[in-house]
């Protein structure tokens, strides 16, 4: 997502939906109040709460989608969690998901949800001087079992003016 048009949303957004990897990422950076100084909440679904596994700080929202039809479609295509992020948002509507896993951000643009990943709430908490450098988180990342192409960090460094 263009740099603009994360800043844009992320202040026109009221909900914002994540999914499991941006939280177990940021927890293993020690980065996860990025989402609270950014967002104020996060919304997540039981799924979600369950694969994280770790106790969540009172910034988080739990919902589960209330509309089984849309979990049920999207199970025979998709992951537990994937599928009950993708039906929640879709249920909510005018929301920001949060999803890093290829499939299921293909999914959620064909499907019309406003989407991010992790690199793009590091950028905006960049942009928002939150933090003041990306290339050590960047580093930290690395040192983790989350992969990123060389050619993604470049492109993100670059954005960052790093």
């Amino acid at each position: 997502m263009p740099r603009k048009n994360l800043i844009m949303t992320s202040q026109m957004q009221k909900i914002i939906v994540s999914d499991t990897s941006c939280l177990i990422l940021l927890h293993k950076i020690q980065k996860l109040s990025l989402l609270k100084d950014l967002f104020g909440s996060i919304t997540i679904t039981e799924e979600i709460k369950a694969e994280f596994n770790e106790s969540l700080p009172d910034f988080f929202i739990v919902q589960n989608p209330s509309d089984q039809i849309y979990l049920k479609i999207l199970l025979t295509f998709l992951d537990k969690g994937e599928a009950s992020v993708l039906a929640l948002a879709l249920e909510i509507g005018n929301c920001l998901l949060i999803i890093d896993e290829t499939k299921g951000r293909k999914d959620a643009k064909k499907l019309g949800i406003k989407i991010t990943g992790t690199l793009g709430i590091l950028l905006l908490a960049k942009e928002k001087k939150l933090i003041k450098e990306l290339k050590p988180i960047v580093n930290q990342i690395q040192e983790t079992n989350f992969r990123i192409s060389d050619l993604l960090i470049q492109n993100l460094l670059e954005k960052a003016g790093e």
